[in-house]
């Protein structure tokens, strides 16, 4: 199957941001939505408003921190759709700040969802590919995974080894899957900018203004996606003209 009308994609981190953006595109272009985030209410209004677009929507409140949830968003996509085509691994956290301030329970959070999460996402969807013998792994790394900057060592290590991860799965995929890393540079999402420390959110406000919106990296979603089964792309690096 190619092109995106009527594929079913689940979404992690839907509710906001990029996730938000790439359902909603999708969603325009006829896919079949599965979308979890951990906020419920906002999850819910982001699906009722899907809805009200014309698409088909389920969604259930999934951390990907647990890998329960995220093995329950997959089943529900089954549920629903008799099937699952697309996985989108886009939740993640950056609460990035200077490796002196000792931030371990940030540390962690970052390890948490950035890693660990992807990880149970390709646990709960490579199953149900191989059973297809079709299914397309989508994951949001960023720039940080290509080069390190300071008060992001942490951040940038959980996206270094998403790209590891992914590109491994990729070479183990076989002629029936594809695998794709997108990464974004500056893109003015909720991010950094609710969970940084006060110098730090400092640095990310005066670079607002030389962000990317979300849907920029919905459209670059969409574009991988929307290849031939036979034509996989590997990888999309997506940066602000502005960003070094």
């Amino acid at each position: 199957m190619s092109g995106i009308d009527g594929k079913v994609v689940a979404i992690t981190g839907a509710s906001s941001g990029i996730g938000r953006a790439t359902a909603t595109l999708l969603a325009e272009r006829g896919a079949k939505l599965v979308l979890g985030a951990r906020g419920a209410d906002r999850l819910e209004e982001a699906a009722t408003h899907l809805t009200a677009l014309g698409a088909e929507v389920a969604f259930l409140p999934t951390d990907v921190r647990n890998r329960p949830d995220v093995t329950a968003l997959v089943d529900l996509a089954k549920e629903r759709f008799g099937r699952l085509d697309v996985f989108i691994g886009n939740a993640g956290v950056m609460p990035i700040s200077p490796m002196d301030d000792l931030k371990v329970d940030d540390w962690e959070a970052m390890v948490d969802v950035n890693v660990k999460g992807v990880l149970y996402g390709i646990a709960a969807a490579l199953p149900v590919f191989r059973e297809q013998r079709s299914g397309h792994f989508v994951t949001i790394a960023s720039t940080a995974g290509h080069r390190i900057v300071p008060t992001m060592a942490v951040y940038a290590g959980t996206k270094f080894a998403v790209r590891a991860i992914c590109e491994g799965l990729r070479q183990e995929s076989g002629e029936d899957l594809r695998v794709t890393i997108i990464s974004p540079g500056m893109t003015n999402t909720e991010g950094a900018r609710t969970t940084a420390g006060p110098e730090v959110q400092a640095q990310i406000a005066a670079t607002t203004s030389a962000s990317m919106p979300p849907t920029a990296v919905a459209a670059a979603i969409a574009y991988a996606i929307d290849q031939p089964a036979n034509v996989d792309v590997g990888e999309i690096v997506i940066r602000p003209t502005a960003q070094a």
